[in-house]
């Protein structure tokens, strides 16, 4: 599966990226913005891990790969916990490689990825934690249209909860519509 955004494409996982995630998952920041313990393994046994995620896909998480559109793979997204009684699901973001951070490839990635939650899942609510210290992040998603409802403390992180609903996102479409006639192109 691939989805187009404006600036990345985001494509299933394969055994081509397990490299590129393993760095990222032995990064001290890139760790430290995930709220996520440093891995230990090695890269042998990650790859036994890897491969297996691959080959056995959960029914409530889907993780993407995210490419640049010249191919360059620079992070992963995806939705976890997907609710179907409740028509919901958490989305979750890493920019690995900080030579496409702050340049609008985050948001882009958070954007696409909502348009395909709300108009192929026809989820109803899309929300997430971030680091309450992680204002760069904060800025992206509110750009996508995310909005702060709650802050949580666990395992010693301070978060903050946000979330767009799909009335949020269709408003969001019409008044992207008013301003750009004609745009069929998604958020």
């Amino acid at each position: 599966m691939k989805i187009s955004g404006q600036k990345v494409i985001l494509r299933d996982k394969t055994l081509l990226d397990a490299h590129d995630n393993y760095s990222w998952q032995r990064d001290p920041e890139l760790v430290h913005l995930d709220a996520a313990p440093m891995l230990t393994l090695t890269f042998q046994e990650f790859l036994i891990d890897f491969a297996y995620e691959l080959h056995h896909p959960s029914s409530t998480n889907r993780r993407f790969a995210i490419e640049t559109l010249d191919g360059s793979h620079i992070g992963n997204c995806g939705y976890y916990n997907l609710d179907r009684s409740r028509n919901e699901a958490e989305l979750g973001i890493l920019i690995g490689n900080r030579a496409y951070w702050s340049k609008g490839y985050g948001t882009d990635t958070v954007t696409t990825l909502l348009d395909y939650l709300f108009r192929q899942l026809n989820l109803k609510r899309v929300h997430l934690k971030t680091l309450h210290s992680n204002i760069r992040a904060q800025k992206s998603f509110r750009k996508s249209g995310f909005t702060p409802y709650s802050r949580a403390t666990r395992e010693g992180y301070d978060f903050l909860l946000m979330e767009i609903t799909s009335q949020r996102w269709d408003e969001m479409a019409m008044e992207k519509e008013a301003r750009e006639p004609g745009e069929l192109s998604s958020l």
